[in-house]
């Protein structure tokens, strides 16, 4: 069993943590709250005071932070965990961040002698809580190979994308596509059901029809339609919108960057972003068929 220190325990990360505990692995774990710090100690984690602590005499370290910004201060800032980790030590960085970053991240963590791969996962909470995530990895082969037994603790499936930074483009294009995907699903259903059908019965002709695909599968945004979903909680305790316009926003930016034509991810960011400007930010990103069922108005309640 591995030694690894693990920063960040937010509605990911927390569960990710624990999965690594119950498998047996020693964690020392590092968070601003307490509160998630706690959860993981009553779990059999150690409670670490800062990231340089969590990171001390362990075989690898794994982080899972909001933007690359945060992920730039944790390894490049002053007394940066480069600055402290033992040379030869793991770093897994399994945050959703911009593919620059994570390649910069990795140099750096090269030239001090710390192997790196970016590691960013989709499965939502529901997922990490599962131990059913997917991840989607970048970076040498060794590394990659090294990181597999830990990450199968806490996915479903590994994959090899490329270099570093390939984890990070593949989970853009991968989110960019869910995003339109929802939009999509969102529309027919809300038509189906202003026409008359009832929404389970269109759900189930269309994920059997040619319109099949995951969120009819998995995720179904119509209220009571499936079990276990946010869309039957309230839209609460899955892939925020804030989250998923985050996501649309690096997938535009590489777009842009690269000078390909993106008309309908541009469109589900545009969508996106007005859904969390009336409130909606902290909703699950399925929640986007209540602004459409509001014609592209104000959805909060």
């Amino acid at each position: 069993m591995a030694s690894i220190g693990f920063i960040g325990l937010g509605n990911m990360g927390g569960p990710m943590a624990s999965n690594l505990v119950s498998a047996g692995h020693a964690l020392r774990v590092f968070d601003l709250s307490q509160e998630a710090v706690q959860r993981l100690v009553d779990a059999g984690a150690t409670a670490c005071a800062g990231p340089g602590e969590a990171a001390d005499g362990v075989d690898m370290v794994i982080t899972m932070l909001p933007a690359g910004r945060h992920v730039r201060e944790l390894y490049l800032g002053e007394g940066g965990l480069l600055d402290k980790v033992a040379k030869g030590t793991l770093l897994i960085d399994c945050s959703t961040i911009d593919a620059d970053t994570a390649r910069a991240v990795a140099a750096e963590a090269e030239n001090t002698g710390c192997p790196m791969i970016d590691a960013p996962v989709s499965g939502g909470v529901a997922g990490a809580e599962a131990g059913k995530l997917v991840f989607m990895v970048g970076g040498e082969t060794g590394p990659v190979e090294q990181a597999r037994p830990v990450l199968d603790v806490m996915g479903r499936a590994v994959f090899h994308a490329g270099p570093a930074g390939a984890g990070q483009v593949a989970k853009m294009c991968n989110n960019m596509l869910l995003a339109i995907s929802m939009i999509g699903t969102s529309e027919a259903i809300n038509l189906g059901v202003a026409e008359g059908l009832d929404p389970k019965a269109l759900s189930d002709i269309m994920q059997q029809a040619s319109g099949g695909n995951w969120v009819l599968n998995v995720y179904n945004p119509y209220p009571g339609v499936m079990d276990g979903t946010p869309a039957s909680r309230g839209y609460t305790g899955g892939f925020g919108t804030a989250l998923m316009l985050k996501d649309l926003g690096l997938a535009m930016d590489a777009a842009l960057k690269d000078g390909k034509a993106t008309p309908l991810g541009s469109t589900a960011r545009n969508i996106y972003a007005l859904h969390a400007a009336a409130g909606n930010g902290g909703k699950d990103f399925s929640s986007v068929i209540e602004f459409l069922q509001h014609g592209g108005g104000s959805s909060s309640q």
